[in-house]
C-alpha cells in the first residue's frame, strides 16, 4: 500500500508540474530560469512496418529556438536503434540536420529491421542524449499472427483534464501499438479563469506558429510523453487539429474576414501536424494502410481534408471521403485478404437517429455529437449517405463479416452493429474521450445521474446500438485474434487528477464471419 500511495503522489506532482511549466518551456525555452533541455519534448515512434519504423523527436539547440518562433540555427542530430535497452547491440544509426523551417523537429525512418521485434532508440545532439524509447516492428505480411493488441484513444483536451488514459496505456507491456483517432489537440481559445491547465498560446490557433506551439505544449504532458516513448503510434486527424467541424473549404468557427484564408490556416495546421507527429504521409496525404501479417489490415482514413460542406439531414449530396480516397478505400476493401479489416475512422459510421428529449438533455446531446438540432448528426457519416452506401455495399459484397470500424470524436463509448438494409454487415467500436467533455459535464451533474435516460432513448430509437455510455473518459484496448475482435473499455475515476485510478469497465466482441456485437466476459 505504501508504494502505491507514493507512486500516486509522484504522478500527481508530475501532473501539477506539467500544468505549471508547459507554458514556460514553450514560450521562453526555459524552466525556473534554467535553460530548456535539448530534448524537452521527448521521443516518439510510429507507423510500424515489418522492416522499419518512424522515429521522432524535437531539439532545442538554443534558448531562442522555442517552438513556433522560427528562430534558432541548424542542429546536427544522431540517432540509433538497438536490440537492448543498454544499447550494446546497435543495429541501425544515422545522422540528420534540422532547423527552424521544420521547427527543429526530427523524423527519420529506421529501416533494415526484423519483423515482430522490439527495439530501443535514442537521439544525441549537442553532447546531450535523449530519453530512450521502445518501439516494435509489425509482423511480416505473410506471417500467421496469433494475436494483436492495440490501445485506442481520441479527443484529449489539455485545458479540462490530465491525460491519465495515456499513462495507463504506457504502463502496459502487452501492446503492439496504439491508435489515435483524432483530436490529438484542441485549437480553441482557452478560458484561463475556468481551465484546469493553462494553454499555449493563450488564443485560438490560426497561424503555423500557433499550431506548432500547441503541439509542443501537448508533448510536455508526462503521461503522453511516456506513452510516446513506450509504444509506436498510428494516428489520423479529426477536426480540432485544424478547426471545429472542419471541411475542405472551411469551418463554422473560421471567419475569413478576421482570420484570413481558410486554406492558409489548414495548410498551417497540416504542416505543424506533420512536423510534430510520428506519422508517414505523402505530401498532404495522410490516409494509408498498415498490415499486421495475415491477421489484420489497419486502414486509417482522413475524413476532413476532402469532405464537402456538411449537408442537410440525410442528404445524398456531397462526399466525406473525396473521389481519390474513396477509390483507394473501396479497392482495399474489395481486395483485402486479412482475417480482419480494421478501419481507423474519426467520426461515427453507424446511422444514429437523435431522440426527442427534454431541452437540457437534448442540447447536451447535440453538443456532444457536434450536430444541429435535427434528427441526425450531419457531421458524421449520416451527412454523407452516398459514400456510406458505397462502403457498406462493398463490405457486403465481399461477404466475409470481418470489418470493424474504430471510431472517436463523440467523447463517449458505443458498440454498434452497422446495418445495411436491415442486416448488420460490420461492427463499430467507439472509444470515449481522454478528457474532453461528455454528457455529465455538459449537464453539470454527477456521472451516471443525467445520462441514463438519454442512453435508454438512444437504444430504443436505434436497436442496432448494442451499448452506449455517455459519461466516462478513458482508453480502449482492442484484442484481435483470428477468431474474434474484442474491445475493452477502461474508465478514469477523475479526469482532473493526474494520478487517478483507471479501471476496466466493459467489453464487447465480434466473432469472425458474424458481424454482430456480442457481450464479452470481463
Amino acid at each position: 500500500m505504501a508504494s502505491s500511495v507514493s507512486r500516486r503522489s509522484v504522478l500527481r506532482a508530475a501532473g501539477v508540474t506539467a500544468a505549471g511549466t508547459a507554458a514556460t518551456f514553450t514560450l521562453s525555452g526555459a524552466s525556473s530560469g534554467a535553460e530548456a533541455p535539448v530534448f524537452a519534448h521527448g521521443v516518439a515512434s510510429g507507423d510500424p512496418m515489418p522492416d522499419s519504423v518512424l522515429l521522432w523527436t524535437r531539439v532545442t539547440p538554443s534558448p531562442e529556438a522555442i517552438p513556433g518562433s522560427g528562430k534558432g540555427g541548424m542542429a546536427d542530430v544522431r540517432w540509433e536503434v538497438a536490440e537492448d535497452a543498454g544499447f550494446t547491440r546497435v543495429v541501425a544509426r544515422g545522422h540528420v540536420r534540422t532547423g527552424p523551417e521544420r521547427d527543429h523537429t526530427v523524423k527519420v525512418t529506421a529501416d533494415g529491421l526484423r519483423a515482430s521485434t522490439a527495439y530501443w532508440y535514442r537521439f544525441t545532439a549537442q553532447g546531450k542524449v535523449s530519453p530512450s524509447g521502445r518501439t516494435r516492428t509489425a509482423p511480416s505480411h505473410d506471417e500467421d499472427v496469433a494475436s494483436l493488441r492495440l490501445g485506442v484513444v481520441s479527443c484529449a483536451n489539455w485545458a479540462v483534464g490530465h491525460f491519465a488514459p495515456y499513462g495507463y496505456l504506457a504502463d502496459r507491456d502487452d501492446l503492439d501499438a496504439f491508435i489515435h483517432l483524432g483530436d490529438y489537440l484542441y485549437e480553441g481559445n482557452p478560458n484561463p479563469a475556468g481551465d484546469l491547465r493553462p494553454s499555449v498560446p493563450p488564443n485560438e490557433l490560426i497561424t503555423l506558429g500557433h499550431y506548432r506551439q500547441r503541439h509542443a505544449m501537448y508533448k510536455t504532458d508526462e503521461h503522453l510523453r511516456r506513452l510516446h516513448a513506450r509504444h509506436p503510434m498510428v494516428a489520423t486527424w479529426d477536426d480540432h487539429e485544424a478547426a471545429d467541424n472542419a471541411w475542405s473549404g472551411g469551418s463554422p468557427s473560421h471567419d475569413p474576414a478576421t482570420e484570413g484564408s481558410w486554406h492558409d490556416r489548414m495548410r498551417a495546421a497540416h504542416q505543424a501536424y506533420f512536423d510534430w507527429m510520428p506519422v508517414r504521409h505523402r505530401g498532404d496525404r495522410l490516409y494509408r494502410r498498415l498490415k499486421f501479417g495475415r491477421l489484420a489490415d489497419l486502414t486509417m482514413l482522413d475524413l476532413r481534408t476532402y469532405r464537402t460542406r456538411q449537408p442537410g439531414p440525410a442528404s445524398a449530396e456531397g462526399t466525406i471521403l473525396g473521389a481519390e480516397q474513396r477509390r483507394w478505400f473501396l479497392d482495399g476493401l474489395a481486395r483485402g485478404t486479412a482475417s480482419w479489416n480494421l478501419i481507423g475512422n474519426s467520426v461515427m459510421v453507424t446511422p444514429i437517429k437523435i431522440p426527442a428529449l427534454p431541452t437540457r438533455e437534448r442540447l447536451a446531446l447535440d453538443d456532444l455529437l457536434e450536430g444541429q438540432p435535427t434528427t441526425v448528426n450531419t457531421d458524421q457519416w449520416d451527412g454523407y449517405t452516398a459514400d456510406r452506401r458505397r462502403v457498406l455495399d462493398t463490405i457486403a459484397a465481399q461477404g466475409r463479416g470481418n470489418t470493424v470500424f474504430l471510431t472517436g470524436d463523440v467523447h463517449s463509448s458505443w458498440a454498434n452493429d452497422v446495418p445495411r438494409d436491415g442486416t448488420s454487415v460490420a461492427v463499430e467500436f467507439v472509444c470515449p474521450s481522454v478528457t474532453s467533455d461528455n454528457i455529465d459535464e455538459q449537464l453539470g451533474v454527477p456521472p451516471r445521474t443525467g445520462s441514463l435516460k438519454v442512453e435508454a432513448a438512444i437504444r430504443a430509437l436505434n436497436p442496432h446500438v448494442r451499448f452506449v455510455e455517455l459519461d466516462s473518459h478513458g482508453p480502449g484496448v482492442l484484442e484481435v485474434t483470428p477468431e474474434a475482435v474484442r474491445m475493452n473499455w477502461y474508465y478514469v475515476a477523475d479526469r482532473r487528477d493526474p494520478a487517478t485510478a483507471v479501471t476496466f469497465a466493459h467489453a464487447f466482441r465480434v466473432v469472425a464471419g458474424d458481424p454482430r456485437v456480442r457481450p464479452a466476459d470481463g
